[in-house]
């Protein structure tokens, strides 16, 4: 499948072929399935990216037709069908709570109002809670909350660039943003309007010295919103960072250990 995906998108007359939208549909398919994946663990704390499933995730798109898709008085005009047989896949799903044929979503996965796009992957237990967004390729772990309102930022393109990670058990607060592929580790504790991107400043503050860190906060950190001075032409203005203020204890019972990392540090969720 990768050599067909390949040379269709150096030559795009291939995406006419049967056999290159046959193979382009079975790729949207393994993914919807969870038998590729964007994004890959290998060994200790390393991940591949796999860019030619994003190249057929892209391409999926041309080689499809816009189509209307009636659920009961709801009406949808897109060139994606929706996840189906949620039932059978063992989640939980709340009205109005959409995911996009092409993602996976584990068993016992708990769907609040919320949306999941195309490529993404949601691996058991974990909940995606009201108004959450789970954007096209991010990864997220098992037993991972996501609270109200929290946005999980996609990525198709540049097709290098590497998808947001979310491990297992990390407990993303209320109305956080991560993009830009920054990756969380496990069971981290994200405070409610944490705001990550792949330049965001995130600074531990647990020594007598701090240390910056982009791109990654480190297995169990609790991490909250914050603020550095920085001098700009017109003047020192604040910008935003992310604060790891502790660590979460290792614990069999994340709740509780999870209850008590936002009880000792104060964090608002």
């Amino acid at each position: 499948m990768k050599s067909i995906i390949e040379e269709a998108w150096k030559n795009r007359e291939l995406l006419k072929e049967k056999k290159t939208i046959q193979t382009i549909e079975n790729v949207i398919e393994g993914l919807d399935k969870g038998k590729i994946r964007v994004a890959e663990p290998i060994g200790d704390k390393k991940w591949q990216i796999n860019e030619w499933v994003k190249k057929a995730v892209v391409m999926y798109f041309p080689i499809r037709e816009m189509e209307t898709i009636e659920i009961g008085p709801l009406e949808f005009h897109d060139k994606m069908k929706l996840k189906k047989n949620y039932k059978k896949l063992g989640v939980r799903v709340v009205p109005h709570a959409i995911a996009r044929y092409g993602a996976y979503i584990g068993s016992q996965v708990i769907m609040m109002p919320s949306y999941i796009n195309i490529g993404a992957y949601v691996d058991s237990r974990t909940m995606v809670d009201t108004w959450a967004t789970v954007g096209s390729c991010a990864q997220i772990g098992k037993d991972v909350h996501l609270s109200g309102g929290v946005g999980i930022g996609g990525v198709l393109e540049p097709l290098q660039a590497a998808p947001v990670i979310i491990e297992d058990g990390a407990f993303i607060g209320s109305r956080c943003i991560i993009v830009e592929g920054v990756h969380i580790g496990k069971e981290a504790v994200l405070g409610a309007n944490v705001v990550l991107t792949k330049s965001t400043k995130i600074i531990d503050v647990t020594k007598d010295e701090h240390k910056e860190i982009r791109g990654h906060v480190p297995e169990r950190s609790v991490v909250i919103p914050g603020s550095y001075t920085k001098e700009f032409p017109a003047g020192s203005f604040q910008v935003p960072c992310g604060l790891i203020i502790g660590k979460r204890k290792q614990s069999t019972n994340l709740k509780t250990s999870l209850n008590d990392a936002l009880r000792e540090n104060n964090v608002a969720v």
